[in-house]
């Protein structure tokens, strides 16, 4: 799979580029990644890239013949490779949010041009000819090459070959419509805190229903809205009505405990003379 970024700050790429499993997956050749800048696309000395708004307003916008350009030079290198044009993708606040399902569908292209937009935006004439907005959030960024590194990782840890253990994709968090369960490693006990017995039983049925059972408490507790979508079945569902029991029952002793320990306090202090 190859990346192709559109972007005004190449050289925030270097070292993304050469290491970890990103560099790993390039120097494989499972993966590849160029920059393009919109500097080369310009007509001036200064290779301006920018220009004030019409209509007025506070900051500059970037101008759509050079990021035009810059994503069919994208087209133009891609083309020998696979025929196909790639999937240009700007970073935009305001665009659909990613998310583990989009990483996934993405990781299907032959081929991805991410457009980083900086300054105040890019020319609506030029977002016009990108086939999808994607954002990481409700919030703002500088520039869209933080954005886009976000998405390469995720795209590219599914790419075949890409990561050391391919189980780990089905485990972890997202994967499964779930959050991830705790994980544990040697020491088998750290400051007075063990591993739970059930990992070190050696019982592999038993340890998958326990991390399942984690899995879904973890979720519960910390993403509930996951839960309306996750593909969750009977004993799932068994699972989860206990564990509601669980949290009901350790808020009621909670409230008794606090109630307790306020009667307790008043029946210590003095009557007001």
């Amino acid at each position: 799979m190859r990346f192709y970024v559109v972007t005004v700050l190449p050289e925030i790429f270097g070292s993304f580029l050469t290491t970890g499993l990103v560099g790993k997956g390039i120097a494989k050749g499972l993966l590849g990644l160029e920059t393009i800048t919109p500097r080369d696309f310009t007509t001036d000395k200064h290779r301006t890239v920018d220009d004030t708004p019409y209509g007025g307003g506070s900051g500059m916008v970037m101008m759509p013949q050079p990021v035009v350009h810059a994503m069919e030079d994208a087209e133009a290198r891609e083309r020998p490779r696979s025929g196909a044009r790639p999937l240009r993708v700007l970073l935009s606040a305001q665009g659909r949010r990613f998310d583990q399902a989009m990483a996934r569908e993405l990781s299907s292209q032959p081929a991805i041009t991410l457009v980083c937009g900086r300054y105040e935006g890019i020319d609506e004439r030029a977002v016009a000819r990108v086939d999808r907005e994607i954002s990481l959030g409700d919030y703002v960024l500088m520039g869209g090459e933080v954005g886009a590194m976000v998405l390469v990782e995720a795209v590219s840890r599914l790419i075949p070959g890409v990561l050391g253990n391919p189980s780990s994709i089905v485990e972890e968090s997202h994967a499964t419509g779930l959050l991830e369960g705790p994980q544990y490693t040697r020491p088998a006990e750290f400051r007075g805190d063990r591993v739970p017995e059930v990992l070190v039983s050696g019982h592999h049925a038993v340890v998958a229903k326990w991390r399942r059972r984690e899995a879904l408490r973890r979720t519960l507790e910390r993403r509930p809205d996951l839960l309306e979508t996750a593909p969750l079945d009977a004993h799932d569902r068994k699972v989860l009505a206990e564990l509601e029991r669980e949290r009901e029952a350790a808020r009621l002793a909670a409230q008794e405990a606090h109630a307790a320990q306020s009667a307790a306090k008043g029946a210590a202090e003095p009557e007001a003379s």
